[in-house]
């Protein structure tokens, strides 16, 4: 049963339209393919010739998903691919998905969310992004009010060395801080770099911030995550769904609308294209805002 589609010259065979994949909601399968097909000219600038990682929810969000890395044998040979090393030793061919067929394919897999590398393709050891990942210390408002904190003194930081910082609700529980850089630094560096201003701001915001990976020595301060900065990492890839209820969105702000903005999980696939009806992308011009990332963090 299903039916086929006829994508970008691609046939692509489309089943089980009618499972729901978010029960609280009703969403089926179908309404999660027809998302992508839709999203994809917004999305696909975010993941273009970048190795992802899938996160596969076959029977939707009420079962168990799972990763996958490896691009899957059975999968048609349009779908891109990459080779690359891992940092344990040997290799490993990963997805690239530059066109709207390879979205709907793997959105009919059974693949809600898009975790994206930090680099791309041709230059797989240099990132052309440095992130910090922003989680609240608790699910309070004061919890989020803690995240925009720390949000704004990165901003801060990197506006004052010339840079562009882009801001991004994960569609889960904080926020991503995104700076755009030139290729010009390996894995290595970057993530020096963002550990330096990690503790910097740790050290002068000591009762706000903290760069402890242990739980039970952050008392109540918010983690300022800055891991994300190492080789075959990923984040979550602007515009993707995300496995939890509402069929959340991870979505672009812009600086503007940070003060006002409370919950991460406010855009969903409900509502994200009468946003994206009246408001450009914040996020449109983020490739052409890359600057050489400076040798010292502050």
């Amino acid at each position: 049963m299903g039916e086929t589609w006829n994508i970008d010259s691609h046939r692509i065979h489309i089943s089980n339209m009618e499972k729901v994949f978010y029960p609280d909601s009703g969403s089926t399968k179908g309404d999660v393919i027809s998302y992508y097909k839709k999203i994809s000219k917004t999305l696909l600038p975010y993941v273009k010739d970048r190795p992802i990682v899938m996160h596969r929810f076959p029977d939707g969000i009420k079962e168990d998903g799972f990763y996958q890395k490896e691009r899957s044998d059975y999968f048609p040979g349009w779908i891109g691919r990459t080779r690359v090393k891992l940092a344990q030793g040997g290799s490993q061919t990963l997805v690239i998905a530059n066109n709207r067929a390879s979205l709907i394919y793997l959105a009919n897999q059974g693949v809600l969310v898009f975790h994206g590398w930090l680099s791309r393709k041709d230059r797989i050891s240099y990132p052309d992004r440095l992130i910090f990942d922003l989680d609240p210390p608790s699910k309070s408002k004061e919890g989020f009010t803690q995240v925009k904190f720390a949000a704004y003194k990165l901003r801060d930081i990197f506006r004052d060395t010339g840079m562009h910082p882009f801001v991004m609700s994960t569609g889960s529980h904080g926020l991503h801080i995104v700076v755009p850089i030139r290729r010009h630094h390996d894995f290595d560096a970057v993530r020096e770099y963002a550990r330096e201003t990690a503790v910097q701001l740790a050290e002068k915001y000591p009762g706000e911030i903290t760069v402890e990976t242990r739980k039970n020595k952050r008392r109540g301060r918010l983690f300022l995550d800055y891991m994300r900065n190492a080789y075959g990492q990923t984040s979550v890839v602007p515009y993707s769904l995300r496995a939890l209820p509402g069929s959340p969105v991870a979505v672009p702000l812009d600086w503007e609308e940070l003060p006002s903005f409370s919950d991460p999980k406010k855009y969903t696939s409900h509502n994200i294209f009468q946003r994206l009806g009246k408001k450009k992308d914040p996020w449109k011009d983020f490739f052409s805002k890359a600057k050489r990332m400076k040798t010292s963090a502050i």
